[in-house]
Formats: structure tokens, C-alpha cells, sequence
């Protein structure tokens, strides 16, 4: 089993920047491909940044090309999320996510674990 338990979330004013941090336990997931997803109210969970078990390959969302930068330190077994340039539509709940296997992928489906969230409020 791998529990997850993302941090980092808060409240900032459109521009600003926010580095949400995933923190991994039970096992190293050195070898998982992790991933970053958002819900916000009233929507279905999109998918936000993918990153390979190697840290090699990386994948973001059109929304979010540019802006936001995932990396993961596996000596930590920690993942990031750098979101800088934050507009008010990156409102969310963002969840961090870990797939056995050691590619990355943008379909939640293929995600087998999931931490419990953490809320980001971006302000206008």
C-alpha cells in the first residue's frame, strides 16, 4: 500500500505562486509513475501534470503548458507541483496520485493510489 498526503495548498492572488508538495509512504515509488489532478466545484477531476517513474518524461495539460512544472525528488519520495502565473480558474482541489508501473499517464483510470487533496484558492 502506498499512502499519499499532498501539501502546500492556500489561498494567493492571481499571478502568484504556489509549490504543492506529495509526500509518499508504505513504499518507495521510485518505480510509479505519479501524477497531478484537480477538481474543482461543480466539474469533473481534470487531469494537470504527469512525470515518469524516472522523472525523465513529463506532461501537462494545455491549461496549464508553461505555467505550472512537476518533478519528483525520489530519494524524498516526494513529488512537486511548481504553479506559477496562477489565474482564478486554477481553483481546485488538487490530488496526487501514484501508478504502479513506470511510465507516466494523464487518465486517472490508470492511477492506483490517491492522497486525500489539497485545496488551492486563487483570488482575482
Amino acid at each position: 500500500q502506498v499512502q499519499l498526503v499532498e501539501s502546500g495548498g492556500g489561498l494567493v492572488q492571481a499571478g502568484g505562486s504556489l509549490r504543492l508538495s506529495c509526500a509518499a509512504s508504505g513504499r518507495t515509488v521510485s518505480r510509479y509513475g505519479m501524477g497531478w489532478f484537480r477538481q474543482a466545484p461543480g466539474k469533473e477531476r481534470e487531469f494537470v501534470s504527469t512525470i515518469s517513474s524516472n522523472g525523465v518524461y513529463t506532461a501537462h495539460a494545455d491549461s496549464v503548458k508553461g505555467r505550472f512544472t512537476i518533478s519528483r525528488d525520489n530519494a524524498k519520495n516526494t513529488v512537486y507541483l511548481q504553479m506559477n502565473s496562477l489565474k482564478p480558474e486554477d481553483t481546485a482541489v488538487y490530488y496526487c496520485a501514484a501508478r504502479r508501473g513506470l511510465a507516466m499517464s494523464s487518465w486517472s483510470y490508470e492511477y492506483d493510489y490517491w492522497g486525500q487533496g489539497t485545496q488551492v484558492t486563487v483570488s482575482s
